[in-house]
C-alpha cells in the first residue's frame, strides 16, 4: 500500500497546483479513505497489486483531463456499488447527489440477468447512454477507466484479453472520438490492436523503430527553418513532431494494401500558435518552404469536425522528397483536439458552457430516443454505426448547415429537416439540378432543396432499406408504427406465422405453453397485437421473435414441462421417414442421408428448399428460387426443409459494386466485422469505369443474419449495389 499512498499524495499534490478549493481537496481525501475500506482485501487479476490501486489510477487519469473534484470522487468510488457492500444512498448521504449519480451512471446492470450476452451489452450501455446525456462527466471517468484496464490487461487470460480490447475498439475508442478525445482514442486503440493482431502490431513498431533516425533529421531540419520564418514575422509558436499512431498505420498498410513508406501522413508536425489569423500565416509559411501534394488540404477551422476539432491540415513534401503532414492550430483548439468534451469541465475554472455542452451531447439524447424500443442486436448496430461514420456537411437553401453520415442519401436530410418534410417528400434539387432521392449519396458542400407535397400519404417502406442516419430510420418506423396499425397487425401476423412454419413450429403449440406472455414480457409489449404490429412495422423482425419462442420452448422443456407436439412433415405416397442431418435440414423419405448444399445458389436458412437426389452423392439442397430448380417426371426432387433449430454457419457469397476509392476494401471489412460475422475469403477488382467490384465469402445462420449484413455493407460510402450471389 506505500506505492498506493504515494500515488495518492501525488493527486493530492496535483490538485494543489490547480489551485483546488480545500473543501474540494478533503472531499477526494474522504472518497479515498472510503475506497479503501470498501475495497480492503480485494487484489487485481496479478494477484499482488491492491485492488484499491485501479480506481486510484482512474482518478489520476481524470485529474490528468482537469475535472472536477466531483469526478476524481468519483472515479475514486466508481466500483464501490458494484462490487462491495455499498449503496447508492450510502454515496449520496457522504457525498451528494451528484458524486452518488456519477457512481451509479457507472456500474453495470450485473444484478439483472438477461437471456443472452448482447442483450446484457446493450442494457449496460442503453444504461450508461442516459446517464452520459444527463452529465457528461459519466463516459468521460468510463472512458478513463477503460483506458486503464487496457493498461493493464496482461494478467487476463488470453480470451478475456481479446473480448475486452475487441469491445474497446468497437464502442469505447469510438466514443473517444466522437467526443473528441483524441489522446485517449488513439491510445485505445493501439492497446487493444495489440491483443487483437500481436504479430502486426509488431511488425509496425518495428517497421517505425526502423524509421525513427529519418524522422529525428526530418523534425529538425523543418523546425529550423520553420523557427527562422516564424522569427522573422514575430509569431509565437510551439512546434513539435509525432509519429502517426500503430493503428492508424494498421489500417491504411492492411486496407489498402500499401507499405509502411508509402503511407503519406506517417510523420506529421504540430505548430500551436495563439490565434487563427496565426494558423494561417503559418499555413502560408509552410507553403512557401515545402511543396504541397494535391488534395491533402483540409480547414478545420472554417468548418469543424462534429466531435469539435478544429485544425488546419495539409500535406507537403519535405527533405529527399519525404512527406510529412502539417498540423496547425491554437492552444485552445489544441486543447479540444486532446481532450474534446472534457475541455469543457476545467477544473482550475470551476465553470462550464452547459449550453455548449449540451449542444455537443445532442447525438446522444437522439440516439437514446431513436433506439428507446429496439431489440439488443439493432441497438449496438446504431451505436458503432452514429459513432464510426465519417461525416458530410450539406446545406439547406437558407445556408443552415446540416450534418450527416458520409453515406447519407436525400431522404436522410429530409428527415434530418422534420419528420414531416421526409414523409411529404415527392423530390429533391442538388444544387439547383433534379436527383434520385432514393439513390443520390450527398456530398460536403451539396445545397439540398427538398419538394414536398401535402396530398402523399406518407413514407414508402422500402426507404428502410435506403436510408443510413437511425434519425430516419427510426421516424419512418414510427409513421408506420401510428398511422397504419391494423395494417401492420395483419403484415406482422402474417409473417410471425410465415415463420414459424417455416421452423415446424404450429401457433397453437405456442398459445398451449404459454409461452407469448414470456416473450411479450421480455421484448417489453403489452399485447400479442403490439407485437404483431411491431413485426409488421420494422420494430422487430419475425426472424427474431421465432428465436425467442424457440428459445423459450428449449427452457420449458428443461424444466420438464410436456414436450410441445410438433407436427411431422408433409408425407408422399412412400415410406413416410424423416432424418435431420448434421447440416440442419430434414429430408422427407429418407433416413440417415448425406446432404449438401448446391454451390449454384447457396441455401440458408430462412430460405424456401428443395432437395435433388444425386448417384452417390446423397441429396443436395437448392433453393426453390435456383435457376437450376426446374420440374420433370423423374422423381428426384425431394421435399426438404430446415430443422427447428438449425445449428451450422453456412458460406453464402456476397458481391459490393461500388466507387472505387481508397479504404473502400477496408471499411468493408469492417462493415462486417462489426456485426462479428465472419468472412473466409475477399477479393476486390477495381474496374475500367473507375469501379471496385468486392466478392466476398460470409458465414452466416440465418436468412436475418444475411440481411443485417446487406444493410451495413450498404451504409458503407461508395457501395452502390449489394446483392446476394
Amino acid at each position: 500500500m506505500d506505492i498506493v499512498n504515494t500515488r495518492f499524495q501525488q493527486l493530492i499534490d496535483s490538485m494543489r497546483a490547480y489551485h483546488a478549493a480545500e473543501a474540494d481537496i478533503a472531499m477526494v481525501e474522504k472518497a479515498y479513505a472510503l475506497a479503501c475500506r470498501a475495497h480492503d482485501g480485494q487484489v487485481r487479476k496479478d494477484g499482488v497489486t491492491p485492488f484499491v490501486s485501479h480506481p486510484l489510477e482512474v482518478a489520476l487519469i481524470v485529474l490528468d483531463m482537469q475535472l472536477d473534484a466531483e469526478s476524481i470522487a468519483a472515479a475514486l468510488l466508481h466500483d464501490v456499488i458494484e462490487d462491495c457492500d455499498y449503496s447508492y444512498n450510502d454515496i449520496k448521504r457522504s457525498f451528494g447527489h451528484s458524486v452518488a449519480g456519477l457512481c451509479e451512471g457507472l456500474t453495470k446492470l450485473s444484478r439483472i440477468k438477461y437471456s443472452t450476452e448482447q442483450e446484457q451489452q446493450m442494457e449496460d450501455l442503453r444504461k450508461m447512454f442516459l446517464a452520459m446525456s444527463k452529465d457528461i462527466r459519466v463516459i468521460i471517468i468510463k472512458i478513463a477507466d477503460r483506458l486503464h484496464n487496457m493498461r493493464t490487461l496482461g494478467h487476463l487470460a488470453d480470451e478475456k484479453r481479446r473480448a475486452t480490447s475487441r469491445e474497446t475498439m468497437e464502442i469505447y475508442a469510438p466514443l473517444a472520438h466522437r467526443l473528441g478525445m483524441q489522446k485517449f482514442k488513439l491510445e485505445l486503440e493501439d492497446l487493444a490492436l495489440m491483443y487483437l493482431d500481436p504479430e502486426g502490431y509488431r511488425e509496425i513498431s518495428e517497421g517505425l523503430q526502423a524509421y525513427g533516425r529519418n524522422f529525428d533529421e526530418l523534425l529538425v531540419d523543418v523546425e529550423r527553418k520553420l523557427r527562422e520564418r516564424l522569427d522573422d514575422m514575430d509569431i509565437e509558436a510551439k512546434i513539435e513532431g509525432r509519429v502517426k499512431h500503430i493503428y492508424s498505420i494498421y489500417r491504411k498498410m492492411y486496407g489498402q494494401n500499401k507499405q509502411l513508406q508509402e503511407i503519406n501522413d506517417l510523420y506529421a508536425i504540430r505548430v500551436i500558435v495563439e490565434t487563427v489569423a496565426d494558423c494561417y500565416h503559418v499555413l502560408g509559411i509552410i507553403h512557401e518552404l515545402y511543396h504541397g501534394i494535391p488534395g491533402h488540404f483540409k480547414d478545420y477551422i472554417s468548418m469543424p469536425k462534429p466531435n469539435m476539432y478544429q485544425s488546419l491540415h495539409t500535406t507537403v513534401l519535405g527533405r529527399e522528397g519525404i512527406p510529412f503532414e502539417a498540423q496547425i492550430r491554437t492552444w485552445d483548439m489544441h486543447q479540444t483536439a486532446e481532450y474534446g468534451i472534457a475541455a469543457h469541465w476545467k477544473y482550475k475554472s470551476g465553470e462550464t458552457s452547459a449550453e455548449s455542452v449540451d449542444q455537443k451531447l445532442e447525438w446522444v439524447r437522439r440516439l437514446i430516443e431513436h433506439q428507446s424500443d429496439v431489440d439488443a442486436e439493432d441497438f449496438i448496430s446504431s451505436v458503432k454505426v452514429d459513432m464510426f461514420a465519417d461525416d458530410v456537411f450539406v446545406f439547406t437553401p437558407k445556408g443552415d448547415v446540416i450534418n450527416l453520415p458520409a453515406t447519407a442519401t436525400v431522404i436522410d436530410f429530409a428527415y434530418a429537416i422534420h419528420s414531416e418534410v421526409g414523409n411529404r417528400m415527392v423530390n429533391a434539387r442538388v444544387n439547383g439540378k433534379q436527383v434520385n432521392f432514393e439513390s443520390y449519396r450527398l456530398q460536403t458542400g451539396d445545397i439540398v432543396e427538398i419538394v414536398t407535397n401535402k396530398a402523399r400519404e406518407g413514407p414508402s417502406r422500402d426507404w428502410l432499406n435506403i436510408v443510413t442516419t437511425n434519425e430516419a430510420r427510426s421516424k419512418i418506423k414510427q409513421w408506420f408504427k401510428h398511422m397504419r396499425r391494423d395494417e401492420n397487425i395483419a403484415t406482422g401476423r402474417e409473417r410471425l406465422e410465415d415463420e414459424l412454419k417455416r421452423a415446424n413450429i404450429p401457433l397453437a403449440t405456442v398459445m398451449q405453453n404459454d409461452v407469448i406472455p414470456v416473450i411479450l414480457e421480455k421484448l417489453k409489449y403489452r399485447t400479442l397485437d403490439d407485437l404483431y404490429a411491431a413485426v409488421g412495422y420494422g420494430g422487430t423482425s419475425a426472424g427474431r421473435v421465432l428465436n425467442r419462442i424457440r428459445d423459450e420452448l428449449i427452457r420449458l422443456k428443461k424444466l420438464g414441462a410436456p414436450e410441445p407436439s410438433l407436427p411431422t412433415p408433409p408425407s408422399s405416397p412412400h415410406a413416410s421417414r424423416s432424418q435431420k442431418s448434421n447440416m440442419g435440414v430434414i429430408v422427407e423419405d429418407i433416413g440417415n442421408c448425406q446432404v449438401k448444399f448446391a454451390r449454384c445458389c447457396n441455401p440458408i436458412p430462412g430460405d424456401d428448399i428443395i432437395g435433388f437426389t444425386t448417384k452417390g452423392h446423397g441429396v443436395s439442397i437448392h433453393r426453390r428460387d435456383c435457376e437450376n430448380v426446374k420440374p420433370d417426371n423423374s422423381g428426384r426432387w425431394l421435399s426438404v426443409h430446415w430443422a427447428a433449430q438449425p445449428s451450422n454457419n453456412y458460406l453464402v457469397p456476397v458481391q459490393v459494386n461500388g466507387r472505387n476509392r481508397d479504404g473502400l476494401v477496408a471499411d468493408v471489412a469492417s462493415a462486417v466485422n462489426t456485426l462479428k460475422v465472419n468472412f473466409t475469403a475477399l477479393k476486390a477488382a477495381a474496374t475500367v469505369n473507375d469501379e471496385m467490384i468486392i466478392d466476398i465469402v460470409l458465414q452466416v445462420s440465418s436468412i436475418e443474419s444475411l440481411q443485417s449484413v446487406l444493410s451495413q455493407l450498404r451504409r458503407v460510402e461508395g457501395c452502390q449495389d449489394v446483392r446476394r450471389v
